[in-house]
């Protein structure tokens, strides 16, 4: 399946298939996700990602895996926002009978892809009973980094992975980098 399948932005048509993939899987009915909040949320980053540069930088981006002419997967990530300088995959889900093969990581490789452009890491939270995805995020190359213990819902911790090129000190041009400039150059325009 992974040669036949495409990615690509979340369009207004692919809505109500990838509400149905992520509501429909137990997993985020844990979290008390319902496919109508599903397509309400998914609509409302679509809407906000068309309104400009600022408010799709705010939401982040959908890319849907599409095979056969019909999404099999999605995956919602942000470029930059986690502790001001790393990307952030916020969700992620496959359909079950595409499960197993390849979609899933096919998506993971995109987001690190255009996330790797901005900055050297990538982090995401997977649930603490969910040890199918951690093996899966390991294998990817994450390490867990830490615990987040009721952050999302009591009783539920949220292990936190990174994936990493370098640490942002040593990434780029400078020490760190503010939306393409190092930081020391942006003291020193300040300074002058």
């Amino acid at each position: 399946m992974a040669r036949r399948l495409t990615v690509r932005r979340l369009r207004s048509s692919d809505v109500e298939s990838c509400a149905r993939i992520v509501a429909g899987d137990p997993l985020w009915q844990r979290y008390g996700l319902t496919l109508s909040r599903a397509r309400r949320v998914l609509r409302q980053a679509l809407a906000q990602a068309a309104k400009g540069t600022t408010a799709a930088r705010a939401v982040g981006e959908i890319a849907v895996a599409r095979a056969a002419g019909r999404p099999v997967g999605f995956v919602w990530f942000r470029r930059e926002g986690t502790f001001h300088h790393s990307g952030y995959v916020r969700w992620i889900a496959v359909a079950p009978a595409a499960r197993g093969r390849g979609v899933g990581e096919r998506l993971m490789r995109y987001a690190e892809e255009r996330i790797f452009r901005r900055g050297p890491n990538v982090f995401l939270t997977v649930s603490d009973f969910n040890r199918a995805a951690q093996a899966f995020y390991r294998q990817l190359g994450y390490t867990e980094v830490g615990a987040l213990p009721d952050y999302i819902v009591r009783g539920i911790t949220e292990r936190l992975y990174r994936k990493t090129q370098a640490p942002i000190g040593a990434w780029g041009a400078g020490p760190t980098r503010t939306r393409g400039r190092s930081i020391s150059t942006t003291r020193r325009r300040r300074q002058q």
